[in-house]
């Protein structure tokens, strides 16, 4: 047991090193270290443009979407799962520039003998309601449908997927080029933004295994057994001290645990679009999706470079209420969850201001967390409340 996380006992994994190790002699695309594969034009032909797609999905978050709808009948829920699975794919293609102009399609399996019609009605309501609050601030995504299929053979409840498509100039496109002398700049996970409409707990769409099993108490254990996978250690399986519907108050409101761990992913789409049409790109030296890997994500895209985090964000509530319930070692917090901050800026130092402003605008905490320094090996710090962890190439 000892020799393996918690996370990876029960089946996941935050490096994918097995997933990475396959596909490592794959084409990187045209640039390398950009965050997302990046294509020649393949659609028009065209030197100048480029072409990039995207596919992910929400995760294993809809098994608590599962087991929240299951015990209050409340089919909102869904809408946040939409939302959580489109934020997967267009806040990374936000990574290398791409904000606007971007063709959207659904995949989504079910088990329709749990799973009702009613519930993917409201996943589609959630879509399209997405798409028309990016519209209202000046960002054009295009539904273009999708599959919904019936697969209770191999889906224990539900899996909600997109995949993402844009065709953007190659000029505009931002490569990870991280440098010594960078500062780094995170975007708050949590809070409420001018475009939200309550309280975000910060949760995004990763971590959810753990999230849900160190919470929550065995009674969904026997309630709910189509929302585990069995092979995992029966101790390990809702070994938490909660209930979805428990409550708790933060940021002067009250909400449940379930609630909480459910608030959908947070975009930050208006943001960067806004910040990339007002400074200038090449003081970008690197956006991150601290999405699988959490803190750790950016030792993908960086060589011969430390990364040092030593002004974080004080984690919110939700992080703090999980690592109680489960005495996860904190350094496996930091690289399991994002731990109050999904995104990051490596940027000039002259242009932090501007993007701070930008982000105050939209309500949305942002602060300096960090800098880079060069280094002869590849490597991250982390300086928190809990203790100081490193992180090497390789490792993570």
């Amino acid at each position: 047991m000892e020799s393996k996380s918690k996370y990876e006992l029960r089946g996941v994994s935050a490096t994918k090193s097995e997933v990475h190790q396959a596909i490592k002699h794959l084409d990187k695309g045209l640039y390398k270290h950009s965050f997302c594969k990046v294509l020649p034009d393949i659609v028009g032909g065209s030197e100048k443009h480029c072409n990039i797609m995207h596919a992910d999905t929400a995760g294993t978050k809809t098994s608590l979407a599962y087991l929240y709808w299951k015990e209050t009948g409340n089919l909102e829920v869904w809408k946040g799962i939409a939302q959580d699975a489109m934020v997967m794919n267009i806040d990374d293609m936000a990574c290398v520039g791409c904000t606007d102009n971007i063709v959207l399609s659904s995949t989504i399996g079910r088990n329709k003998n749990l799973i009702t019609g009613d519930v993917i009605k409201t996943i589609i309501e959630g879509t399209t309601e997405f798409i028309e609050l990016m519209r209202s601030h000046g960002i054009n995504i295009h539904l273009a449908g999708g599959e919904t299929a019936d697969v209770g053979d191999i889906v224990r409840t539900i899996d909600v997927g997109y995949t993402t498509f844009a065709r953007m100039q190659r000029e505009d496109v931002i490569v990870n080029r991280i440098r010594p002398g960078d500062v780094i700049i995170g975007l708050a996970s949590f809070g409420q933004t001018t475009y939200e409409q309550k309280y975000n707990g910060g949760m995004g769409s990763n971590g959810l295994t753990s999230a849900r099993h160190d919470t929550l108490e065995k009674h969904y254990l026997n309630a709910y057994p189509e929302s585990f996978d069995p092979a995992s250690p029966a101790d390990l399986i809702y070994s938490g001290k909660h209930r979805l519907t428990d409550q708790v108050e933060v940021d002067g409101q009250t909400q449940s645990i379930g609630e909480l761990i459910l608030s959908p992913t947070r975009t930050y789409l208006p943001v960067l679009h806004k910040m990339i049409s007002q400074v200038s790109r090449a003081a970008i030296h690197g956006i991150i999706h601290c999405t699988g890997g959490a803190q750790t994500k950016v030792l993908k895209f960086v060589k011969g470079v430390h990364i040092i985090k030593d002004h974080l964000f004080d984690p919110p509530p939700l992080f703090r209420i999980i690592q109680e319930s489960s005495a996860t070692d904190w350094k496996e917090m930091f690289q399991v969850f994002n731990m109050g901050h999904r995104m990051e800026l490596y940027v000039d130092d002259e242009v932090s201001k501007q993007i701070l402003d930008i982000c105050q605008s939209f309500e949305l905490d942002a602060k300096v967390i960090g800098r880079v320094k060069e280094s002869s090996n590849t490597m991250l710090t982390i300086d928190s409340a809990f203790g100081s962890f490193q992180y090497r190439e390789g490792e993570y």
